[in-house]
């Protein structure tokens, strides 16, 4: 077959090609002469200064006769000039700056802005000598021509007040600030008086503010301009707290009131802000009778008239329902919950009260700022459950969860993604019932929302399995039964993705999951996951943080054949793996056995397989093995690993003769100085490892009691297969029985109840030996477990005995677990004495009645076959 050629239709006329040329004739660079170095011998010359000068003087040379660069950088290094000479700088520096900002660009007032305050903050001085040095700089440039230069100094200036003293503010500030306030001056001259208002509130007593400060703050209140109302308007919660509750009640609120009223949006929104900021300072009556006809009001306004106010309200309605929650009656309370669950879908569907006109496609900035709104709602989400009750969740809030989680914009499902642990916790025993969003968030589309959520996954799931009052340890995840696929899910898409930092911190709180689900659902679903991620995961904190997790579920297993399998998957894929780099998280693998696990543990498995590494062919990897050897060797114990100490030694011999790489000898040297300084620790207990071995005995102990628990999950399953075994066999004698009395019934009629009630009391007798055998089983627990926390001592790594490569048990495990048996077996059988030795003096007559007529039946029996034959 011949290739298919699509041709392009091309235009090649000439004019086209001309056209063509001439635009290639505008791209091409002009020729210049090009600048063999950065600067001229006369700009070098001119940037050059004396090495000789001290650093006072070389500060003043270059902001007399240097560039601005020059300058803005002997600026930027005051802070360090008043730490070495803080007097030579005030005498000679200082007054330079001063004339040099007069003239001074934007970067180096903002520069200077800056420095001022890194002053101030390390002190260099005292307080006195800053206010008169530094703070009538700061006083000129306040009300510069550019906003953000005036906004740096203010922010200076704000910080020096906290630190001055009062008389000089009332001196320097409060003074020139009656001035500053009035209507005559600029509108960033009365802004920057708002902004010093507020925070001068702070600094005098109330008297003094209602006689100076107030008169002015009502007067900016009422400005012509609405910028100068709304900062100011912003600024009254500080005063508020300034002048006590009182006074706000009697000039801060009916200034509120009337701004809220306001022409300009923005100050009705900024007095509804400070007015809900400030519900903790009015009493139940302002409440009642000022704020909340204020707050109905603006709720009514902003679906009608004011659509402006409607995000802050949302994010405020929370903080406003519980301030307002003991005023609203019944009527009001189910008011704004509708409110609370109109704004919750707005948006979503067709408002009420809209006509057809109405619903035209809503605009970029309305769809952005629906939502906002739902995002503050789901921010508000747990104050609403406050103010309904958590026990009115399902009736009242639940359709709205629902809704908020199934959002179609991501950032209000982020929302509730944060605010999932806080509705957790506050429906505590009724958590089951967000089950189901649970699972929706973690499969949800965007890792955003999956990163949101696994911040708190696992006091989430501790809630959701321990929280509800009809879950126990027999019953967990059978009420969320789509958990274990949603979190192999939610790894899955995390490990596919690009947000690396997302999949280490989930596979981090993965850890948690033994505490969750059961040890066989953890090895089967996620167990050998984690050490695929180790196998082929690029990303080393990846791979890390699967490696530690896969740790504490191999620590957390209690079947020892699946512990084995994989201990000899660690050692065999990765220990002795192909590739450095799998060989690399192997020796990361063991740092977190140390950590995780007993001394012993890691001595009996790990111990050997890390020190072959030493002849590894790979210098990183040596290299990495000798910043380990000390925390290898911190976990023996002497004289009982003697041998290993021997191993040890001789491999750092090894390395010390044989090491052929420069880096790694060195390494190696400087770690057998480490190790010669080391103490081993024996194993008696020493004051200095005291609490080590209090650890390391306590993880032992753990160990030693996982063993244990799978032996006796083996013996009950064991007492049960003997049980359905006896069972079966008194069946089945049960049912030749019956075929055997049918056919002798003609013959032998004195022998039927005899031979029925010898079996039956046979069958009795089984019984009440296999009820207690079940309740050996069952009972020997709790005095073991007594047992062991009683007497810590006792355990040792007798439990660790078995090889890896062999996967069979030892003659010391064997032992451990027979004198277990034994002694749980007695435990058990002395708190079921009485109840036995009761039944048998109760048995005693019924058996000599069963004994005569057993003799009886047999005596007839013989006659009659004498008879017969």
């Amino acid at each position: 077959m011949h290739p298919i050629i699509f041709f392009c239709k091309m235009d090649f006329s000439q004019s086209n090609l001309f056209g063509y040329i001439e635009d290639l004739q505008e791209l091409t660079i002009i020729e210049r002469p090009v600048r063999r170095s950065l600067k001229t011998p006369e700009e070098i010359e001119r940037l050059t200064v004396d090495e000789e000068l001290s650093d006072i003087e070389r500060a003043v040379y270059l902001l007399s006769s240097g560039q601005d660069i020059q300058g803005t950088s002997v600026v930027a290094n005051l802070p360090v000039l008043m730490r070495q000479n803080p007097a030579e700088t005030l005498r000679r520096v200082l007054p330079k700056i001063r004339e040099v900002l007069h003239v001074a660009g934007v970067e180096m007032q903002l520069t200077a802005a800056v420095s001022f305050l890194t002053v101030l903050q390390e002190e260099s001085v005292s307080i006195h000598t800053y206010s008169h040095s530094f703070l009538h700089i700061i006083l000129q440039h306040l009300e510069h021509r550019d906003a953000g230069v005036s906004n740096a100094w203010l922010e200076t200036l704000l910080a020096v007040i906290e630190a001055l003293p009062k008389e000089t503010i009332r001196h320097e500030i409060l003074n020139p600030l009656v001035s500053k306030a009035q209507l005559s001056q600029t509108l960033q001259s009365r802004l920057v008086s708002c902004k010093i208002m507020g925070k001068l509130a702070n600094k005098f007593e109330a008297h003094i503010i209602k006689r100076e400060i107030l008169p002015l703050v009502k007067s900016l209140c009422q400005d012509v301009e609405y910028e100068v109302r709304t900062c100011m308007c912003r600024q009254l919660e500080h005063i508020a707290q300034g002048i006590g509750t009182e006074l706000t009640k009697t000039v801060v609120l009916p200034e509120l009131v009337e701004l809220a009223r306001d022409e300009g949006s923005s100050v009705r929104l900024a007095a509804f802000e400070t007015l809900v900021n400030l519900l903790d300072m009015f009493d139940a009556d302002d409440r009642s009778q000022t704020v909340l006809p204020l707050v109905k009001s603006f709720c009514e306004k902003s679906f009608k008239a004011d659509e402006s106010i409607l995000v802050s309200l949302s994010f405020h309605l929370g903080k406003l329902c519980n301030g307002l929650y003991g005023i609203f009656t019944p009527e009001q309370h189910l008011r704004f919950l509708e409110f609370y669950k109109k704004l919750s879908t707005l948006g979503l569907q067709q408002e009420n009260g809209h006509n057809d006109n109405q619903l035209q496609l809503q605009t970029l900035e309305q769809e952005k700022k629906y939502i906002s709104v739902r995002k503050n709602c789901a921010y508000n989400f747990p104050a609403m459950i406050v103010f309904v009750d958590p026990k009115n969740f399902h009736l009242e809030l639940y359709s709205i969860f629902f809704c908020l989680c199934h959002d179609p914009e991501v950032p209000v499902r982020y929302t509730m993604a944060i605010s999932f642990y806080e509705v957790a916790k506050l429906l505590n025993s009724g958590v089951y019932t967000i089950h189901k969003e649970l699972v929706t968030l973690l499969q949800d589309e965007s890792l955003e929302v999956l990163d949101a959520l696994v911040g708190h996954l696992p006091e989430i799931l501790e809630l959701m399995t321990n929280g509800g009052e009809n879950s126990g340890s027999e019953s967990k995840l059978l009420s969320i039964p789509d958990l274990i696929p949603a979190l192999t899910t939610a790894e899955q898409r995390a490990a596919t993705s690009l947000k690396w930092r997302t999949h280490e911190k989930l596979l981090q709180k993965y850890a948690c999951l033994p505490h969750i689900i059961s040890s066989d659902q953890i090895y089967y679903r996620f167990l050998h996951r984690m050490l695929t991620i180790i196998l082929t995961n690029n990303v080393l904190p990846v791979q890390k943080a699967a490696a530690r997790t896969l740790c504490v579920y191999l620590r957390y297993n209690r079947k020892q054949e699946q512990r084995h399998e994989v201990i000899q998957k660690l050692i065999e894929q990765l220990g002795q793996g192909k590739s450095y780099w799998n060989r690399l998280r192997f020796l990361d693998t063991c740092e977190f056995i140390m950590e995780l696990f007993s001394k012993s543990f890691f001595c009996k498995y790990f111990f050997l397989p890390v020190l072959e590494l030493t002849h590894d062919p790979v210098a990183n990897v040596r290299m990495k093995l000798c910043y380990l050897l000390p925390k290898v060797k911190s976990t023996l114990k002497i004289p009982t690993d003697k041998h290993l100490l021997q191993q040890l030694e001789l491999c750092i011999r090894k390395l010390l003769c044989q090491e052929k790489d420069k880096d790694v000898l060195t390494i190696v040297k400087r770690t057998v100085l480490e190790l010669d300084r080391m103490e081993i620790s024996v194993d008696a207990f020493q004051k200095r490892f005291y609490e080590n071995d209090l650890l390391d005995q306590e993880k032992e102990r753990q160990e030693h009691l996982l063993l244990e628990m799978e032996q006796l999950e083996k013996e009950k399953q064991q007492n049960e297969g003997r049980s359905t075994n006896i069972n079966d066999k008194m069946f089945e004698k049960k049912r030749r029985d019956s075929k055997t009395s049918s056919v002798l019934a003609k013959s032998i009629t004195l022998s039927v109840p005899g031979s029925s009630s010898g079996t039956s009391g046979g069958k009795d007798d089984k019984k009440s030996k296999l009820v207690r055998s079940q309740s050996f089983s069952t009972q020997a627990l709790h005095p073991k477990y007594s047992n062991i926390d009683k007497c810590p001592n006792k355990s040792s790594a007798t439990g660790y005995t078995s090889s890896v490569s062999g996967m069979g048990k030892s003659c010391m495990l064997s032992f451990s677990d027979d004198s277990f048996r034994a002694h749980s077996t007695g435990n058990s059988g002395n708190a079921a004495f009485p109840s036995s030795s009761s039944r048998n003096l109760f048995n005693s007559a019924d058996q000599k009645n069963n004994g005569n007529k057993e003799s009886q039946s047999r005596k007839m029996s013989i006659k009659n076959r004498k008879s017969n034959s």
